[in-house]
C-alpha cells in the first residue's frame, strides 16, 4: 500500500496492482468472429456464455479483470461474469472447480457496459491463484454485442468455449463450441508483493506463440517465466505477452503498430518495469525487396526503437533490444538477390552495438543454424523457415539472461 499525494485524502494509501497476465486486444476480422449461431447480421454472441483460461504468472489472494471494447463497432454490455479455477487446473478446458466460481463487479455493478474504444477494471474479486495456474474467466453477454467489429485476439494458442445462454457459474459447459481465439478479455491482474515489478514482451508472432502447442503453454515467455521462478532474484516478476500474429512496428497490420500501440500496451500497464522489443521480422517481411525500399525500412525500425526506447525511459522503465531471427527459405520474406536479410543483419548490427538498448538479448545467434547463419536451426523450425517450434522457443527463453530482472 502506497499512501497518497497532499492534499485532500491524503491519509488515505493506494493499492498496488500489477498486470500478471495480458493480451494485446486486435479488432476482429470476419474470419475471427465467432462462429454461427453466435454471430449473425451485425450481432456478435447474443444471449451467449464464453468461457475462457488465462495462465497467470504471478500469485494473488485476489484478482481483478481488465475487459476492453478498444476496436468494437458499438458498446459492449457484459451481463454477467465470474472468475474460477478450471477443472484439474488445465488450460483451455470448458469445465471449472467445483464451487470455485466468484461474480465479478465493476465498480459495485454485476453488469457493465463498455463505451466504444474503452477499457474497464474490475473491483478485486477474493480467489488464491497460485503463480504459473490457470484461471477461467466467464462472460455472458445477454444482448451481445451489435457490431462485427469486436475485441479480440485471433492467437490465443488457447481453446475458448462457447454456449448459448446464461451459464457463468456452472460446473460444466456440456455441448460448448470450442474456438481458438480470446474475446475482450486484455489483463488479470493481482496485489503486488513487496518487490512485484512486470516485464512487457513486445512482438509478433514469434512472442505470441505460433508454432507452439495450443493448451501447452509452452510459448517463450511461458517458459522465460518458468525458468525466471526458479531463482530466488526473479521469482516474483510477471511476464506480460503484448505479443499479435502478423503485427509490424511501423505500420498497422493485424492490429495497430508498435509505435500506435506503446501508450495502451506498455505504458499503461500496471507495475512494469522492463520492456522487451523483439519486433520488426514484418516490417522487413513486407517491404518491397528493393534496394531503396529496404535502406527505407531500415532506417525507419532503427528510427522506431530509438522513440520507443526514450518513451519507456521517461516512465522508468528499462528497454532491452532483441536481435531479429533468420527467415532465410521462407517462401513470403526470403528474395533471392537478399536484399531482406541484408536488412535483417544491419538491423541487428544496430541492436547490438547502437548503444540506445539497456540490454541486448541476441535471439538471432540463439536459434540460427551456424552452418548456414541465414536460416533457422532444422531442430527449432516449424518448417516454414520463420516460425518456431517449442523446441525453439525454449531457445529463446534460455538466451534471456535472468540476470536482466533482478530487483
Amino acid at each position: 500500500m502506497e499512501p497518497l499525494p497532499g492534499g485532500a485524502g491524503a491519509d488515505r494509501t493506494v493499492e498496488r496492482w500489477v498486470a500478471s497476465w495480458t493480451s494485446m486486444p486486435q479488432v476482429a476480422e470476419p474470419h475471427n468472429l465467432p462462429p454461427a449461431p453466435f454471430t449473425r447480421d451485425a450481432l456478435v454472441l447474443a444471449d451467449s456464455t464464453l468461457r475462457q483460461t488465462v495462465r497467470v504468472t504471478l500469485a494473488g489472494a485476489r484478482v481483478r479483470l481488465r475487459l476492453s471494447n478498444a476496436f468494437g463497432g458499438s458498446p459492449l454490455p457484459v451481463t454477467s461474469a465470474t472468475v474460477a479455477l478450471p477443472a484439474d487446473g488445465r488450460a483451455g478446458i470448458s469445465a471449472i472447480r467445483p464451487g470455485s466460481a466468484r461474480p465479478v463487479t465493476f465498480s459495485g455493478r454485476g453488469s457493465v457496459r463498455i463505451p466504444v474504444g474503452a477499457h474497464l477494471v474490475s473491483d478485486p474479486v477474493e480467489l488464491a491463484v497460485a503463480a504459473r495456474s490457470n484461471v477461467s474467466v466467464t462472460l455472458y453477454l445477454a444482448e451481445g454485442q451489435a457490431s462485427h467489429r469486436i475485441t479480440a485476439h485471433p492467437g490465443s494458442r488457447t481453446t475458448s468455449h462457447l454456449l448459448r445462454g446464461n451459464h457463468v457459474g456452472a460446473t460444466a459447459l456440456p455441448g460448448a463450441t470450442p474456438v481458438e481465439h480470446w474475446y475482450f478479455l486484455s489483463g488479470l491482474e493481482v496485489p503486488a508483493g513487496p518487490g512485484g515489478r512486470v516485464a512487457v514482451l513486445l512482438g509478433d508472432s514469434l512472442t505470441d506463440g505460433r508454432g507452439s502447442t495450443t493448451d501447452g503453454n509452452d510459448r517463450w515467455p511461458d517458459q522465460l517465466v518458468d525458468r525466471l521462478h526458479g531463482y530466488a532474484g526473479t521469482g516474483d516478476v510477471a511476464v506480460a505477452n503484448q505479443a499479435a500474429g502478423g503485427n509490424r512496428v511501423l505500420d498497422d497490420g493485424l492490429g495497430p503498430s508498435v509505435l500506435a500501440r506503446l501508450d495502451r500496451d506498455v505504458l499503461a500497464q500496471s507495475g512494469v518495469a522492463w520492456l522487451v522489443v523483439f519486433e520488426g521480422v514484418n516490417d522487413i517481411g513486407t517491404a518491397d525487396a528493393t534496394e531503396a525500399a529496404q535502406r527505407a525500412v531500415t532506417a525507419d525500425l532503427i528510427t522506431a526503437y530509438d522513440q520507443i526506447v526514450t518513451r519507456a525511459h521517461a516512465h522508468g522503465i528499462r528497454v532491452y533490444g532483441g536481435t531479429l531471427t533468420p527467415f532465410g527459405g521462407n517462401a513470403e520474406y526470403d528474395d533471392r538477390a537478399g536484399l531482406r536479410e541484408a536488412t535483417r543483419q544491419a538491423v541487428n548490427r544496430w541492436i547490438r552495438d547502437g548503444g540506445r538498448f539497456d540490454a541486448v538479448i541476441d535471439f538471432d545467434r540463439a536459434v540460427r543454424d551456424p552452418a548456414n547463419p541465414r536460416h533457422l536451426l532444422p531442430v527449432a523450425d516449424t518448417g516454414d523457415h520463420l516460425h518456431l517450434n517449442p523446441a525453439g522457443y525454449r531457445l529463446l527463453a534460455d538466451a534471456v539472461p535472468a540476470s536482466l530482472f533482478e530487483q
